[in-house]
This record gives structure tokens, C-alpha cells and sequence, in this order.
């Protein structure tokens, strides 16, 4: 695509994933992705990877350690597994992410909504499908963060899958602290309110900024 010009500097890449695919593109130090919601409640899950290293890659255990919070939000920086930064969330009009829910599979989605669910598309697949393409394999999915998706945590420490807080239009930015592999799976879920039970697309904006 042809990069052009905008308010908050050269945009190099802008694209739409469609509802329940993947994408992946390496974001360069220094630059900014947003990840704007377009139809509203819908989760985006996302891994990151040094892009010169594979080898080094986000870890939700050193992200929630190094910011002492839970939920993932601005200010929130996505450290690696050598506890070095990836990312870091510059802006958030959502409000709060989450980074403890894990992505769906297809053994998942068996186990908790039964078999007849065997057969659906979910974000391991799209992982994996999207990850062959940078020679990544199952040996390299680790926990990931799930842009825009509600999982509370009760006083009793269960967790639940709820409806978004999200919305139509809002978005998250993150600024590159490295060379990062940014992989992302547009979440095909359909039986929690993950996704509203629709799966809508969502935008990819990647930014040089000005100066």
C-alpha cells in the first residue's frame, strides 16, 4: 500500500482484517500501531516476538509483574520473556485489555461448549496458519493479550468471558520499543460474548511519527 501523509505523521501500512482472520507485520522501533475496533466488542488476540529474535517473545508473567496491575491499559508496557520491553500502550480509548484469558482453540471450545463445536475456526488455528509464515510453530504460542475483550476476576478469583466495553471506533496505540513481530488473530469466537457472538473486522494502522 501506498504509504501517505496524516496528523500524526507517514502512515506506512492501514489495513482492514477481515472478521475472523489473521495478520501479522513486523512494526519497527519507534513506530506506532493502532488497532481500532470498527463494529465494537470485538476481541483481537495478539502475540509479539522480537522480529530479529523469535526466540524472544511477549510473556504475560513479566508484563503483569513489571506494572503491578492486571488489566493492560496506557502506560501498560508489554515485556518480553527476557523482561526487556516490546510495546508500550500510548493511548487507550477503551479503557482496559486483557492479558489472563488466553486464546480459543479447538480443544477449548470442545471442552467448554461441547463437540459439535469441533469443527470451528478459532485463534490457535489462525496463530498457527499466520506463525507458519514467519516460521513459527505450536512450540511458540504462549500466552497472549486479548486486545478489547472483558474478563473480570471475582473476589473468589474465577474469571469470566463478558460483554465488551468496547465500541464502535475506539482504538488502542502501541509504540514500538523494539522490532516487533506483532501476530493477531481477529477472533472467530461465536459461542461467548467475546465477540458480541458477531465477529466484526477491525483496522491496523502503522505510523511513523512526526520529528
Amino acid at each position: 500500500m501506498t504509504a501517505t501523509t496524516t496528523t500524526a505523521g507517514r502512515t506506512v501500512l492501514d489495513q482492514t482484517v477481515p472478521a475472523r482472520a489473521p495478520w501479522s507485520a513486523v512494526v519497527h522501533r519507534g513506530q506506532l500501531l493502532t488497532i481500532t475496533d470498527l463494529g465494537g466488542n470485538q476481541a483481537v488476540d495478539c502475540l509479539l516476538y522480537d522480529a530479529h529474535d523469535t526466540s524472544v517473545r511477549y510473556s504475560a508473567p513479566d508484563t503483569l509483574q513489571a506494572q503491578g496491575s492486571l488489566f493492560l491499559t496506557t502506560g501498560s508496557v508489554l515485556m518480553s520473556s527476557e523482561h526487556t520491553p516490546l510495546m508500550t500502550v500510548v493511548e487507550d480509548t477503551c479503557g482496559r485489555h486483557d492479558t489472563i484469558g488466553g486464546a480459543c482453540s479447538k480443544e477449548s471450545n470442545t471442552l467448554r461448549y461441547g463437540h459439535h463445536t469441533w469443527a470451528q475456526h478459532a485463534c490457535v488455528e489462525n496463530f498457527l496458519a499466520e506463525g507458519a509464515r514467519w516460521g513459527l510453530g505450536k512450540r511458540d504460542l504462549v500466552p497472549n493479550i486479548n486486545w478489547y475483550m472483558n474478563v473480570p476476576v471475582e473476589a473468589d478469583g474465577t474469571l469470566g468471558i463478558v460483554d465488551g466495553i468496547s465500541a464502535p471506533g475506539l482504538r488502542v496505540t502501541l509504540r514500538a520499543e523494539a522490532d516487533v513481530l506483532v501476530l493477531v488473530s481477529n477472533c472467530p469466537q461465536i459461542n461467548n460474548p467475546c465477540n458480541g457472538f458477531d465477529p466484526t473486522p477491525v483496522r491496523m494502522t502503522v505510523t511513523e511519527p512526526e520529528g
